[in-house]
């Protein structure tokens, strides 16, 4: 994994000026316990925020980046982390410090990889962060299917996703598949008229706290139905041939770890990836 240290001095995004100032200012324990919604880090010395919090999600955020142009060379990738989608360049919340997401995707249109990418977002929290970030890039099209009645209750940003779809803690898993790709199959067909013509990148924000049981995302769906999640946004995005990177975002629950290794095995039983194994 690699540390995100270069990502904000592309040549025509906000992080060139806002994001650095931005960097210094969680150094400051009052401001990472407000990020991480933690009191007593605020209590801590700045060498052990540094080391045991600060440092550990840099490096998340740069396997997102890496996993990004990773995704680029082979038509798909996993961070397993990252997925700080409540963070701008310019703040943080929800315990998300670094904006993963609009790295990842400013670091490839700077270097002209890509020219239209696609945000989608399932983790059960809104994503206000990177649609902040993207209000004003006709390129970046944002799709966030969440929770409205759960943190972060961002009205504004919700002016800035380009497709949103509801859901709450009585969505089934019948409804929840049936409507995520009858939504997502329509935005990605959709861009297939305007130029220049369709998406050539998917950032997959997959978090799994809309799992049964999370305290956080207030959702009650199966580990089946997120595993059948994943494979529909994959299959996809391999009928499209778009490339797409995976991060996995938020999950608060002992089991998730092992959704998530079963989601990804069975990504690859479907042939949906290939990891290089028999």
């Amino acid at each position: 994994m690699i540390e995100s240290k270069h990502i904000w001095m592309c040549s025509d995004c906000p992080y060139c000026t806002d994001f650095p100032r931005y960097l210094k200012s969680v150094r400051n324990p009052l401001k990472a316990a407000q990020i991480v919604e933690i009191p007593l880090v605020g209590c801590l010395p700045p060498c052990v925020i540094e080391s045991k919090l600060l440092h550990p999600l840099r490096l998340q955020a740069g396997g997102s980046v890496l996993a990004a142009n990773l995704a680029l060379k082979h038509g798909w990738a996993i961070n397993v982390g990252g997925g700080f989608h409540h963070a701008s360049y310019s703040d943080g919340g929800g315990f998300c410090f670094y904006a993963d997401i609009t790295m990842a995707i400013c670091d490839l249109f700077d270097k002209k990889a890509i020219t239209n990418a696609i945000v989608v977002d399932v983790d059960a929290h809104q994503g206000n962060g990177h649609a902040r970030d993207f209000a004003n890039n006709e390129n970046v099209f944002v799709f966030d299917v969440f929770n409205p009645y759960v943190y972060p209750h961002d009205r504004e940003a919700r002016q800035f996703i380009n497709k949103a779809v509801h859901v709450n803690s009585h969505t089934t898993d019948t409804s929840y598949i049936s409507e995520l790709r009858k939504q997502l199959t329509q935005c990605l067909e959709n861009r297939q008229n305007l130029t220049p013509p369709g998406f050539d990148f998917i950032l997959y924000n997959a978090g799994t706290d809309c799992l049964f049981g999370d305290p956080l995302g207030a959702m009650n769906l199966s580990p089946q139905c997120i595993i059948s999640r994943d494979e529909v946004v994959f299959k996809l995005a391999r009928d499209k041939g778009i490339p797409i990177c995976m991060l996995t975002s938020g999950g608060y629950q002992k089991n998730n770890a092992h959704l998530i290794a079963k989601s990804i095995e069975n990504l690859h039983s479907k042939n949906l990836i290939n990891l290089g194994i028999n």
